[in-house]
């Protein structure tokens, strides 16, 4: 049980150095021995620190969620970066391509001949200088098209004069209890198919682009060439619901403190209340979680609501509460949310406070 530095004033983001060096290294690791290229979504941490991390671990790429992301890692030096988005581009859009594509190799998503042909016209001379790969719907059912239709949208971006380099899925509905394997077996199937359709059009397909933190473990080479998690380097109370990291593998909680204490009874369960609530540990909770986050060093404690600055915490009965002014560590439930929420972050060793990080990213939602 680290200590919070004393410091730190409550709630604050802390970030175990090791914890997140080690699962930088692991993942990395991991699949570069099973012949997988690690292109990591930096939307999860939007740092440029965490991202040379990734990058001096061999990453072959970033990951990001939207042109602004791109516009700040590539002004801290990634020089390959992919939207992993079926973006729409106007004019305004356009331009800012164009200026990445000077400082690093862009690629983009698209997923329908209109936004294929709508970024052609729109970046005009310089569509050659954009990859395009086409996103496909691999069982999550958000965007991407049918595997079976990737060719139509890879011929409407060819003839738009975009390089089409390949296909991409998100398999989303990863993210529940007893889905990843399914999941990972219908990315496989879908990008198969999928590719198998673009070669078939006459299309070279050296990328295959999927994962997702509860299926990238998973993910089959012989369907994919890269994958891009973005939770691992953290862990969440999500991920440990679901089995995909331990308590030991969580590098990011929230440092808060116990503000309110209530021994209960009559009905009225045993609770503490914490000083970190919905606006720094975000309000994600899906259904099937059992709570709205979780206690570090006290994982039988449950937090059954959040309200703006507050975390209702139900004790267990043979446990006794912690005290007023007591310091806890908050693991919250999508790690994305909190790091869009704050402006830096304390970087923590073995209960020391080494520095502090801007989420230099943070808010640049387009």
């Amino acid at each position: 049980m680290h200590r919070i530095p004393e410091e730190i004033d409550t709630p604050d983001v802390l970030i175990d150095r090791d914890v997140l060096e080690r699962n930088i290294e692991r993942m990395a690791a991991t699949l570069r021995g099973r012949g997988l290229r690690l292109r990591p979504h930096v939307k999860t941490h939007k740092v440029p620190e965490i991202a040379a991390l990734q990058l001096a671990a061999g990453a072959a790429g970033l990951t990001v969620a939207t042109l602004g992301e791109a516009e700040v890692f590539a002004a801290h030096g990634a020089d390959d970066l992919f939207v992993a988005y079926p973006l729409w581009v106007g004019p305004r859009q356009a331009e800012r391509l164009r200026r990445l594509s000077a400082t690093a190799r862009i690629s983009v998503g698209t997923d329908s001949a209109e936004a294929a042909a709508a970024l052609g016209e729109q970046l005009g001379d310089a569509a050659g200088d954009i990859a395009v790969l086409v996103e496909i719907d691999s069982g999550h059912h958000r965007s991407g098209v049918h595997p079976d239709a990737a060719a139509d949208v890879a011929r409407a971006a060819a003839r738009a004069g975009l390089h089409v380099e390949g296909v991409f899925t998100f398999p989303g509905h990863s993210y529940a209890p007893g889905m990843p394997v399914e999941a990972a077996a219908q990315e496989q199937q879908g990008l198969d198919r999928a590719a198998g359709q673009l070669e078939a059009a006459g299309f070279e397909v050296p990328r295959r682009s999927g994962g997702s933190t509860p299926s990238a473990l998973l993910t089959d080479s012989t369907a994919a060439t890269e994958v891009r998690p973005g939770v691992y380097v953290f862990g969440d109370a999500q991920q440990l619901e679901l089995g995909r990291c331990a308590l030991e593998d969580v590098a990011l909680t929230v440092a808060s403190t116990v503000v309110s204490r209530h021994e209960g009874g009559h009905g009225v369960p045993r609770r503490v209340v914490l000083d970190a609530g919905s606006k720094v540990l975000g309000s994600d909770r899906p259904a099937w979680a059992t709570g709205c986050g979780r206690l570090m060093d006290h994982p039988d404690a449950r937090i059954t609501a959040l309200s703006e600055h507050h975390a209702t915490v139900v004790w267990p009965e043979d446990t006794a509460l912690p005290a007023l002014g007591e310091r806890l560590r908050v693991i919250p439930n999508h790690v994305c949310l909190t790091m869009n929420l704050v402006d830096d972050v304390a970087v923590v060793r073995g209960g020391e406070l080494l520095e502090r990080w801007t989420v230099a990213a943070r808010g640049r939602n387009s």
